[in-house]
């Protein structure tokens, strides 16, 4: 039992073991970035390029299958495609770990991003969770990911430095058998509610979608984030090397600047919702990350201002990555956010491909001074197209279950009328077939207590 606004202890547990199975994941994905510049020397074939496109390629097909594989766990349960993700995951960290050649460490970072489970696990989280708690849900799955790659800009380092490259890639596939044991003996069971629009994609609303250019902004965006995220990693371990930081030693670097930029990002947060700032505050981070960009290719062999310019790019990185999903949530319309951020996480992935293999074939013509001033010249692009963003506001979604199911269009309308009146309803759109409306609201003004009585009528 608990109380009607905390988590049962079966959300809860269910909450944290798929954060925890998220995160793990992720930080096998992440361990590689700030090492394979460094401990891929010996492999046949190396070079920048391929350095680049071996940090990048689990972008691309985690892209490509990441929303057919959510559709496949609407069919046949989320609990098969997470276990058939984190075996995919596990193959390719193995076939990464023996092999003696950079393309063998590609076909295994390829395999690893065809183990693209984030539809399933955001879906189950979905299942198990009542709509009141389902925010908090996806919250701390948020929240682990970012810690994943916290953790991996630490782990990272230290295992390269212990067991070499094959070690790194050892560990990400202990870290799938881990994972996969957490979900046969931690996560509740649980029936699957089909597609959840806010969750999962709607194929009929994907050409709406792309077409809208609030949303087109924020896709664009986070590829052009992650796509600098990728590129740098191709440089930066080697500049930390070349100003005298031996590479063991670079988590000294990176947990520092990580731990400031979370401290430096919160007042900003907290600024943008209550001033109605968040724009504003979003067009200033593509400026500092700008900066950072410039004062690492100012920086060649200078440590001090490497380390100042990765503590400016972490807080712009780390500010804009909170903010674009939220973004994203405001501005999806009443039962789209789940195809919305389908089409926003695959710009994301693909973004990471193009950023590993830009950074490759930049550093291997330009040096790693070309690959941060280049990649700078995109964060002027991204700051003119943030100028046609919309300034969100407290928009906040809702799914609400019909209590009584409506089987004439005349009183769906009526329903959705009803609806549409209650103060603080912007969207409302009902979906028979789920026996669920979707509501965007004011949540300054919208009362769910409210909707919830006219619904159960």
């Amino acid at each position: 039992m608990s109380d009607q606004q905390g988590f049962s202890p079966r959300e809860r547990r269910a909450s944290f073991t798929l954060a925890g199975i998220f995160g793990m994941r992720m930080l096998g994905l992440f361990m590689i970035m700030p090492v394979f510049a460094l401990y891929g020397e010996n492999l046949v074939g190396f070079s920048p390029l391929w350095v680049g496109i071996a940090i990048g390629a689990y972008g691309l097909t985690q892209a490509v299958l990441q929303i057919p594989a959510g559709w496949l766990s609407d069919r046949i349960g989320r609990k098969p495609v997470i276990y058939g993700g984190l075996a995919l995951f596990a193959a390719g960290s193995v076939v990464a770990a023996l092999s003696d050649s950079v393309y063998g460490v590609v076909a295994g970072r390829v395999l690893q991003g065809s183990g693209a489970i984030a539809g399933a696990i955001l879906a189950l989280a979905a299942d198990i969770t009542r709509e009141e708690n389902r925010t908090k849900a996806m919250a701390i799955i948020g929240v682990c990911i970012g810690m994943s790659f916290a953790a991996a800009m630490v782990a990272g380092p230290l295992l390269a430095a212990l067991f070499g490259l094959s070690g790194v890639f050892w560990t990400t596939a202990v870290l799938a058998l881990v994972g996969m044991i957490m979900v046969r003996f931690l996560l509740p069971e649980s029936v699957s509610k089909g597609q959840i629009r806010d969750v999962t994609a709607a194929p009929e609303l994907f050409g709406r979608l792309l077409k809208d250019k609030q949303l087109l902004r924020l896709d664009v965006g986070i590829m052009l984030l992650h796509m600098t995220l990728t590129a740098v990693f191709v440089a930066f371990p080697l500049s930390l090397a070349n100003a005298g930081l031996v590479p063991e030693h670079h988590w000294w670097l990176y947990l520092p600047a990580l731990i400031l930029s979370f401290v430096l990002i919160i007042p900003f947060l907290i600024l943008g919702a209550r001033r109605n700032m968040n724009k504003l505050l979003f067009q200033a981070s593509i400026l500092v990350m700008m900066v950072a960009l410039v004062l690492m290719a100012l920086g060649q062999g200078k440590l001090w201002l490497l380390a100042v310019a990765m503590v400016l790019y972490f807080t712009a990185f780390n500010f804009m990555e909170a903010s674009l999903p939220a973004f994203l949530s405001m501005l999806a319309p009443a039962g789209g956010k789940g195809t919305a951020m389908g089409i926003y996480s695959t710009s994301q992935f693909f973004g990471a491909f193009l950023g590993g293999v830009l950074g490759g074939a930049l550093f291997q013509q330009l040096g790693g001074a070309g690959v941060f001033l280049l990649v700078a010249l995109t964060m002027v692009f991204w700051f003119w197209l943030s100028a046609g963003m919309a300034n969100v506001s407290r928009v906040r979604s809702h799914i609400l279950p019909i209590g009584v199911k409506i089987e004439s269009e005349s009183a769906r309308s009526q329903l959705l009328q009803r609806l549409m009146a209650l103060p603080g309803v912007h969207e409302a759109l009902i979906i028979p077939d789920e026996g669920a409306a979707y509501l965007k609201v004011d949540g300054n003004i919208f009362e769910l207590d409210q909707a919830k009585r006219l619904i159960n009528l």
